[in-house]
């Protein structure tokens, strides 16, 4: 069997969102001459072209913020070390279909942008979400998350970009245990709400399938717990959670029933395809009245949020002409 060509890991899958930024392969002499702090991970492979060490968590942080900064004006972009480091195509994808799914809503047209308001749970350390979704589409943000040295890093980011800050506001989740509970007080309507919910059930769990994708690269064994967890680093309430993605999207929905009017479309993305027949059956017990799945696609890699809704017709053409 012939070995796969290595400009594989270097070249965004053409099933990316049409809209998407991240088309063809990484342009990484353009991206050096944008930030130059990337040019000491540039590499020739055998194949004489230019790449990163994939497997190397520093050289995709680098790669990402050269990538936030080139295509959508996003300085001092930073994480801490072993917090989640995003691959930001596929985070724009999710963006780009919640905008689709919101003009299939709308007769075709896509909504105002400057009434357009975005609740994203769990934002992390990198705030990816907003970020992107403020660039490219002029949405409004609150952004969650539990961890207060998460935040923290995120209004960090947002004082380096001060036309971006003033569409995202951080709010601190208090209770491991909730999800909408806490975070969306009584003047609040969200037309969105997103999440990238963690899905292990243990970090011994996480860490074994990091393992896993360590032996695919080729790579020797990790050394200890405390070495970084594949290119994308995270930890803790990152990657897992007591039951994983299904116990943690469950939640989600039984939180959501008990809100039904203050969010038009409520999404997650769901990671394990064998997930979605429990959660649909899930949202069917709390009565949600429009249930959405939607296929995204980068490479070989195929993955799919869920979106749904507790608005009626007559509801939702009110919402619409309140605020679209």
């Amino acid at each position: 069997m012939s070995r796969p060509h290595p400009s594989s890991a270097i070249q965004k899958s053409s099933k990316l969102h049409p809209r998407n930024r991240h088309q063809g392969r990484y342009d990484f002499a353009r991206l050096v001459a944008v930030d130059s702090a990337l040019a000491v991970f540039v590499m020739r492979n055998e194949y004489g072209e230019s790449s990163i060490d994939f497997a190397d968590p520093v050289a995709v942080k680098a790669l990402n913020r050269a990538l936030l900064k080139s295509e959508y004006g996003i300085l001092d972009w930073d994480i801490p070390e072993q917090q989640l480091c995003p691959p930001v195509p596929g985070r724009a994808d999710y963006l780009h279909y919640l905008a689709d799914l919101l003009t299939s809503t709308n007769k075709g047209v896509l909504p105002k942008k400057n009434l357009l308001s975005v609740l994203d749970i769990g934002t992390g350390a990198n705030g990816i979400y907003p970020l992107i979704g403020v660039s490219e589409y002029g949405w409004q943000f609150t952004a969650t998350d539990i961890n207060p040295a998460s935040l923290a890093n995120v209004q960090r980011i947002l004082d380096a970009n001060p036309a971006l800050a003033a569409r995202i506001n951080l709010r601190l989740q208090p209770s491991a245990n909730a999800i909408f509970n806490n975070i969306i007080f009584d003047d609040d309507w969200f037309d969105l709400s997103m999440c990238n919910p963690p899905f292990h059930t243990s970090m011994a769990e996480a860490q074994a399938g990091s393992q896993r994708k360590w032996n695919n690269l080729g790579k020797e064994k990790q050394a200890d717990a405390t070495t970084p967890i594949l290119n994308f680093g995270g930890r803790d309430a990152e990657l897992w959670c007591p039951g994983g993605e299904l116990a943690f999207i469950e939640r989600m929905i039984t939180e959501s029933a008990s809100i039904p009017g203050r969010c038009f479309w409520f999404s997650t993305l769901v990671s394990k395809s064998d997930n979605l027949p429990a959660l649909k059956a899930a949202l069917k017990r709390v009565k949600a009245l429009e249930i959405k799945e939607i296929a995204m696609s980068q490479g070989n890699k195929q993955s799919r949020f869920l979106a749904w809704t507790f608005l009626t017709p007559p509801q939702q053409t009110a919402w619409k002409k309140l605020r679209w």
